[in-house]
């Protein structure tokens, strides 16, 4: 019988060798027994899960890995035939990993299939671009894949699952004390970025330059306020089809204007 090699190999175990441990529970299959085992191969346990732990985000327990490769550990112990030859370290390890990533996917709440069938949409779109060298539609993608529209579109809905994540993980660090954390650099859609709207101002003030007043409010209305023309008509008392020739008309000028304004930069650059 082959004798097994540990990773504190000297060390007794309540009086007896490793080995001996090992075959009495193979004999007796003694829960005593097990728990030496446990122990004396727990070490594997906790590097695996550190080792697999520093590619996670912050908010993955490491103690969590670590609970998950002991019913792994508890699992090679039950299993591993000391016949074969082969060290229990070696037996142990892939049993131990693979315990942990079944627990991370348990921890994961988007389905399997569904990242796989995401993964297809991806490989559809760029085979799609590859092959016409412009980006496809959604038709496109649903014909390469062989699926109805709404199946498509319940995929697509399904793949944009949200990702949740903690709002103290840290986000990069900084040369000061403290680290920025992802709930420093979350948006607030209700804040107001003052470059855009002092850029949104200008632009107005140059479109409507040189305009009426009723031309004015026509462009305002329109791509401002987003109003119909008819209800811009209503507004300003006047007809939608005045309304219409008045914004084509205010196009057409703006247009010039324009055309002007560029060959104007041309020629001072020359």
């Amino acid at each position: 019988m082959n004798k097994i090699k540990t990773m504190t190999p000297q060390s007794p175990l309540d009086g007896r060798s490793i080995q001996d441990v090992w075959i009495e529970y193979k004999k007796t299959g003694g829960e005593a027994l097990r728990n030496i085992l446990l122990e004396q191969y727990l070490p594997l346990v906790k590097y695996n899960a550190e080792r697999i732990h520093t590619k996670l985000p912050d908010e993955v327990d490491v103690e969590d890995l670590m609970s998950a490769g002991i019913f792994g550990l508890m699992d090679a112990i039950d299993g591993f035939d000391m016949d074969r030859g082969v060290k229990f370290e070696t037996f142990c390890a892939p049993r131990i990993r693979g315990a942990i990533l079944d627990e991370l996917r348990a921890m994961d709440w988007v389905p399997r299939l569904v990242r796989s069938r995401s993964s297809q949409v991806d490989q559809a779109r760029r085979s799609i671009e590859k092959e016409t060298g412009q980006t496809p539609t959604e038709e496109e993608i649903a014909k390469r894949l062989n699926v109805s529209k709404d199946e498509y579109s319940k995929i697509r809905k399904d793949a944009g699952a949200v990702h949740v994540t903690s709002l103290s993980r840290k986000f990069f660090e900084t040369d000061s004390n403290k680290d920025v954390r992802e709930i420093d650099i979350l948006e607030d859609p209700r804040q107001v970025n003052p470059l855009t709207q002092v850029q949104k101002r200008d632009l107005k003030d140059l479109i409507t330059k040189g305009l009426s007043r009723a031309e004015r409010l026509i462009v305002i209305l329109y791509y401002y306020e987003e109003m119909t023309m008819k209800e811009i008509g209503v507004t300003l008392d006047l007809s939608e089809s005045r309304v219409s020739q008045m914004h084509s008309s205010i196009l057409a000028r703006l247009k010039a204007q324009m055309q002007h304004r560029s060959q104007e930069l041309g020629a001072a650059a020359q």
